[in-house]
């Protein structure tokens, strides 16, 4: 399948365009995965791409969805952001080159990163429901 960005944009709702392609960022504790606690793994809302897996998601009590590490680093770029007076490293994907949120230094061991995402950049498929909507190949992340 061909990745056409314009016609992926086009679906998109407001909060969804200005985060991805305006580098927003939606409110804290009032968006649709900063308390999920299904199993499953979170996708590029524009591009589809695999992103994140609930196995690597924490609560980091911030207000956003956060996980430890993403699934493929290949899919993830990382930005300096000096925007709003602060230095801090941006997250974006790589395919669509959607803004995603940020990484921080201030998450759990082993490695002590927080990938803070916006819930409004991210399409979440329950592990369940992987197959069917083809991410058959990330089954195989929740059979232990």
């Amino acid at each position: 399948m061909t990745f056409n960005k314009e016609d992926r944009l086009k679906h998109l709702n407001r909060i969804q365009y200005e985060v991805t392609q305006q580098n927003g960022t939606e409110p804290p504790f009032q968006n649709e995965y900063w308390n999920n606690r299904k199993e499953g793994i979170y996708v590029d809302i524009v591009s589809g791409k695999p992103l994140f897996s609930s196995l690597d998601q924490f609560d980091a009590h911030c207000g956003w969805p956060s996980f430890t590490k993403p699934i493929h680093d290949k899919e993830i770029i990382e930005k300096q952001d000096r925007s709003f007076g602060m230095v801090r490293t941006e997250v974006r994907s790589k395919t669509a080159d959607s803004h995603l949120g940020h990484v921080f230094p201030d998450g759990p061991k082993p490695n002590g990163l927080r990938y803070c995402m916006n819930s409004a950049a991210l399409r979440f498929i329950p592990k369940e429901e992987l197959e069917q909507a083809g991410y058959g190949d990330y089954v195989k992340l929740f059979n232990t």
